[in-house]
């Protein structure tokens, strides 16, 4: 793919580690674990290399940091408050946007369960000011600013946030939150919040008055809205209420593998009538299927093809929530933190160490348009699921 204008700027290298801030030993962001590059021919790479030069990328969801090498030191890491940007990645990912979910729930500066406003907010202050040190990624709030960074060979940056409890019951923090430059929130995350109810809560009472007031200031500020986490109930009533259309940022088709992480069918078809978009989830050990129950960009795929089957491709896309470091790993030190056990189904699957070719944002898009080219996709087609489909909703939904 075609690199970006990186000039081997390293996340916060203008403070002295040990004196600044406490050092810790990052994973590579490259070459992690063997790369990999989807089987295609001489031809079919030379159009995977063309589509992706001259066409938008943008993945709808990621967590494009650095973890730790050693993950029984990760809440100490966190507690700590700085992410490190994984430039060098991002430099050869190929893409052009990237909404950046940052650490949401596991931002834990000043508490041990996460989502308060406090630590969300240094979340968001620490982040930005690393970035403000070099120019290849750069703060997104506009369409323009994205097409921008396809001309300017850098990355776009969307503040994305997963869940809105830490708005508790002000309205106003989210006019706060998108005066710092978040332009897409999720109504709730596992746990229920003032809002509505989250995937883990085992009675969805949906959308609250609060939840609805919420919405509706989101869609006059020029917020998108996601309801990956929120429950089933709540994601239909938000998809309602909202006069914009809605994202499922990163999720998959609960008919191929019945985890409430993963969307029904009636929360798709929702979405798409209402004109938004459903981005394909790759995070380890969630878009597996009963045919390939073993995680792999084949079982990621065949959610995706069922999703443009049920929905129509112009309401797809790809949120593989993929980031630099072990994955599986940290769902493992995390586990009741992201609540992990709600997430997966009740159906026994063999564990992978890490989903090859989707293991982190460096190679995942890539990948997904070689997979595309390979299995005989136009070019229209490409081009719609890899940026445009999200382009056309965020040309509607964000304030100009």
């Amino acid at each position: 793919m075609k690199d970006k204008r990186y000039d081997g700027y390293r996340s916060f290298q203008y403070l002295e580690p040990g004196v600044d801030y406490k050092h810790f030993d990052l994973v590579d962001q490259i070459g992690r674990v063997a790369p990999y590059v989807y089987p295609v021919d001489e031809a079919q790479e030379t159009r995977t290399r063309r589509l992706v030069r001259d066409n938008l990328v943008i993945s709808l969801h990621d967590h494009c940091f650095v973890a730790p090498k050693d993950l029984a030191r990760f809440m100490e890491f966190r507690r700590h408050g700085r992410d490190w940007t994984g430039y060098e990645g991002l430099a050869h990912a190929g893409l052009d946007a990237v909404f950046d979910n940052l650490m949401d729930g596991t931002a834990m500066i000043t508490s041990r369960g996460g989502w308060k406003w406090d630590d969300v907010i240094y979340d968001i202050g620490i982040r930005l000011s690393d970035l403000a040190h070099q120019d290849m990624v750069f703060l997104a709030t506009t369409t323009g600013d994205i097409r921008a960074a396809k001309e300017d060979g850098r990355v776009a940056f969307v503040i994305s946030i997963e869940g809105a409890a830490m708005i508790e019951n002000e309205l106003d923090r989210i006019d706060i939150l998108y005066g710092l430059g978040v332009r897409c929130l999720g109504i709730a995350y596992s746990e229920g919040n003032a809002l509505g109810a989250g995937l883990r809560e085992p009675r969805d009472g949906g959308l609250t008055v609060f939840g609805r007031q919420a919405v509706r200031r989101m869609n006059r500020l020029g917020m998108a809205i996601d309801v990956s986490h929120a429950g089933d109930q709540t994601s239909l009533d938000t998809i309602e209420a909202s006069e914009q259309p809605v994202f499922v940022t990163h999720s998959g088709a609960r008919a191929l593998w019945d985890s409430r992480r993963l969307k029904p069918d009636d929360v798709l078809r929702a979405c798409a009538e209402k004109g938004g978009v459903i981005g394909i989830e790759a995070a380890p050990h969630t878009t597996i299927t009963r045919q390939r129950p073993t995680h792999s960009i084949e079982s990621f795929m065949e959610h995706f093809e069922y999703c443009a089957e049920l929905v129509g491709i112009d309401h797809v896309t790809f949120g593989p929530d993929a980031l630099y470091g072990d994955h599986v790993g940290l769902h493992t030190a995390l586990t009741e933190q992201l609540s992990i056990g709600a997430s997966r189904g009740t159906l026994e699957y063999p564990r992978v160490e890490y989903v090859e070719g989707l293991e982190n944002p460096t190679e995942s898009f890539p990948n997904i348009v070689r997979w595309l080219v390979a299995h005989g996709y136009s070019d229209e087609d490409i081009v719609k699921v890899v940026g445009g489909n999200t382009m056309r909703v965020l040309d509607h939904v964000w304030a100009r």
